[in-house]
């Protein structure tokens, strides 16, 4: 079936999803003059949106009867699969020529099921994860990684730019999902790298935000240093990325390495200090505290 262009005031916006990411992502596309519908489990997170003109619907299948092109962006893959298949999911609600654009970081395969699923009702479906936190889903800075159909990522590109300034086509379903694996392994490396050296230049006498200021304008440069450095500084572990959801997409990745017979061990290292990060009860605050962690093991108290 023919793709018609998404178009302001007149396409048919879906929201599935309104947690710390999604709702500053659906905001964008609201802002931009689409007719939005927005579902997420607890209705009171999606009130701020309907404040500014959103629609509310009782169901993700709702929302996809009601909508031409549906975003979710919901926490794990469970939750993924239960808004898409579940007895009122979104493949209940689905028409020919519509359009699926799953923004969760869930496992490559469970993009080429919801892919199959949707081509089977002649619909389109886009897994697009992102990266970039909380600060880039407020600024619409996100790096949006997309895999699936290449007409329907073309039909959606401008929703997409109304939430992030990188977005790339990878590949048929579940590239996106792959790539953003790929974002995880750096991220999950680049953290424990800061981390540790936030500790070194403790442990070593000297003064953490003039460190700072040297180090992040030299090799050292990334985002982690710019962005969650600061707040460690402070003592800030609220989540712009939950503890508890890097778990899960790190735990994904190493799937993923075994079934490609590929050893990553400083992954799996970092995966397991996360996890005793969720065992000492950091599960909901932002991946950044995994100093916590850290200090833990070497019985430093910053706050001392």
């Amino acid at each position: 079936m023919p793709l018609s262009p998404v178009q302001p005031h007149q396409t048919k916006v879906g929201w599935i999803g309104t947690g710390v990411m999604g709702l500053p992502m659906c905001r964008h596309i609201l802002a931009k003059g689409y007719l939005v519908t927005v579902f997420n489990r607890t209705k009171e997170k999606a009130l701020p949106l309907v404040e500014k003109g959103a629609r509310w619907a009782d169901s993700p299948m709702e929302v996809a009867k009601g909508s031409d092109v549906v975003f979710t962006m919901v926490g794990f893959p469970e939750d993924v699969r239960q808004v898409y298949f579940g007895p009122s999911g979104i493949l209940k609600g689905v028409r020919a020529g519509m359009i699926l654009v799953d923004m969760t970081t869930t496992p490559p395969s469970l993009a080429q099921e919801i892919h199959k699923a949707a081509a089977e009702l002649g619909a389109y479906a886009l897994d697009a994860p992102v990266s970039g936190g909380d600060v880039g889903a407020r600024e619409a800075r996100l790096s949006i990684m997309v895999g699936g159909d290449r007409d329907a990522f073309e039909v959606v590109r401008p929703l997409l730019e109304a939430m992030g300034k990188s977005i790339v086509y990878q590949g048929g379903p579940g590239a996106g999902q792959h790539t953003k694996l790929t974002n995880q392994i750096v991220i999950a490396g680049t953290m424990i790298g800061v981390c540790e050296a936030l500790l070194y230049a403790y442990k070593a006498g000297l003064d953490l935000a003039t460190v700072l200021e040297s180090i992040r304008g030299g090799a050292a440069q990334c985002w982690t240093l710019d962005n969650l450095a600061p707040r460690i500084l402070k003592g800030n572990f609220d989540p712009g990325f939950f503890v508890d959801h890097f778990v899960k997409d790190m735990g994904i990745a190493l799937e993923e390495a075994r079934r490609m017979k590929l050893s990553l061990p400083g992954l799996s290292l970092v995966h397991q200090l996360y996890v005793a990060l969720q065992a000492q009860g950091h599960g909901q605050k932002g991946t950044h505290a995994l100093i916590l962690a850290l200090e833990h093991l070497s019985a430093i108290r910053r706050d001392q």
